[in-house]
């Protein structure tokens, strides 16, 4: 063989063996990653391959599976799609999953290795999917969804003994059904959910921060007395009004000038709402005994997952005193999401005892035997059974003669706060609606709620935590305690 010809050949040699080891290193060491990429769509194919198992409210499907043509043999169905869409999230053959749609991905699909009996392991076929039990008590959903009606904004319930998340809405809402396949129909109501202004994909329960204004004020209450700086709600504060804030020529004064807030007790200052009193109370605390009531709450926790995360509720650091009065009142840069909202009340409710909230009590295989089971669980010990007491007595004040009077139920014991916040530049826009609660229907069944009202369409006038947001929350409280 001449030597041209001879280097040719170890030349092509050594091509066949770069690739012979190229493929064998697709097929071995990347078969995995290959397999796991999003852009593989024979992921797809597999995961619509059969019907996906269900996510259960109340024991009964708020998901299913239509079969349709094609390479993907079935796709996402919902009932009451619009309903359950803060709960369930979305599952599209185009653009994947979220929520608990996408947590809980191997149980529904059936690629759950749990799920696989001998026959599936040796065949590597796919397993019979299993399902998704929430916590969700159907009748209180429904009250929340429609008490918010074409209002945008959302509500949050939550059994304060256990953590269990009763009620999880937010308006607007979408119906996930409408694009779970691959359609034009369903890529045009994609396209449109993308671009419509009032963002019905949000979930306000969960991801979006608000100011939480006068609601925070138990918070602040809460450090007050657990720091000793009161005695007791029914103790004089020694505040003055108007309250000068510090460092400043600003006075600050009450939404009413009449009401009794020169002096008054944590019980009388919540129940007329009065920002003199807690801005003092602040400033008085200082902002480090605030934020560490408030992280005992749960606020400043990047990882808080129920198991969807929520966004992060903060009670800012550096601030100066003046900035520390305003937090004091729930303003500055204070921010919460209904969830962190419910948990206060929560904690208040049973007895200073925060649990951790949760959305799925229980995953299951194809036959209904328990693959996983959500046991309650203490996220805190948020204060003292002392305070915790006191302060559901002032907040039954706020329900009985103060800006609560909306959320009454004869028969039961319901506390709350409400909480008009300020936002926009120089509050130029209208005020958020809040109202935090409590309901106890003396048989040992209680229920935490928070609303929060974003947008009404009201006249600002006519925008108040009591009038707007503490209705929608005593229709909850019914519906959950079943009065």
């Amino acid at each position: 063989m001449n030597k041209p010809l001879r280097h040719a050949s170890v030349f092509s040699l050594l091509l066949v063996l770069a690739l012979l080891i190229w493929a064998t290193w697709i097929q071995v060491a990347r078969a995995h990653s290959l397999d796991d990429n999003a852009h593989n769509p024979r992921m797809a194919i597999k995961e619509y391959s059969g019907p996906l198992g269900d996510i259960l409210v109340g024991g009964k499907p708020v998901t299913g599976s239509a079969a349709t043509s094609g390479d993907l043999k079935y796709k996402r169905t919902y009932t009451d799609g619009e309903l359950y869409a803060p709960v369930t999230g979305y599952a599209s053959q185009t653009y994947g999953t979220t929520q608990l749609e996408a947590l809980n991905r191997g149980v529904l699909d059936g690629s759950d290795s749990r799920l696989a009996g001998p026959d599936q392991l040796l065949t590597r076929q796919r397993a019979k999917a299993g399902d998704v039990l929430t916590t969700i008590d159907p009748a209180a959903q429904k009250a929340a969804y429609e008490g918010l009606g074409s209002k945008t904004g959302a509500v949050v319930a939550i059994d304060p003994k256990t953590g269990k998340v009763l009620a999880l809405a937010s308006t607007p809402s979408y119906d996930p059904g409408t694009f779970a396949g691959s359609s034009a129909a369903n890529q045009k109501a994609w396209n449109a959910l993308q671009k419509d202004e009032k963002q019905p994909m949000l979930n306000r329960a969960l991801r979006q921060t608000y100011p939480p204004g006068s609601a925070f004020k138990l918070v602040v209450a809460a450090a007050a007395l657990e720091d000793g700086l009161y005695g007791s709600v029914d103790e004089p504060t020694k505040s003055p009004d108007p309250y000068r804030l510090p460092g400043t020529v600003t006075d600050m004064t009450n939404e009413s000038a009449s009401a009794p807030c020169k002096n008054a007790t944590i019980r009388t200052a919540l129940q007329y709402s009065c920002n003199t009193v807690f801005a003092k109370m602040a400033v008085d605390l200082g902002q480090t005994k605030v934020a560490a009531q408030a992280k005992k709450l749960g606020f400043d926790d990047s990882k808080l997952d129920i198991p969807v995360r929520a966004a992060k509720s903060v009670y800012p650091s550096g601030m100066d005193a003046s900035q520390t009065a305003l937090s004091g009142m729930g303003q500055f840069d204070v921010t919460a999401t209904p969830l962190q909202m419910a948990m206060v009340s929560a904690a208040i409710a049973d007895g200073g005892t925060l649990m951790k909230p949760y959305l799925v009590d229980r995953t299951t295989d194809g036959s209904g035997g328990t693959l996983d089971r959500t046991e309650p669980a203490a996220y805190s010990r948020a204060m003292s059974s002392s305070t915790a007491s006191q302060l559901r007595s002032a907040m039954t004040t706020v329900v009985e003669r103060g800006t609560g009077t909306s959320a009454q139920i004869p028969g039961v014991t319901v506390g709350g706060k409400t909480g008009t916040a300020q936002h926009g530049e120089n509050n130029s826009a209208n005020p958020y609606a809040w109202f935090v609660s409590y309901a106890a229907d003396g048989q040992g069944h209680q229920v935490a709620v928070a609303v929060a009202v974003e947008d009404s369409g009201a006249a600002r006038a006519d925008i108040s935590g009591g009038g707007l947001a503490g209705p929608i929350a005593k229709s909850v409280m019914k519906a959950a305690l079943g009065v």
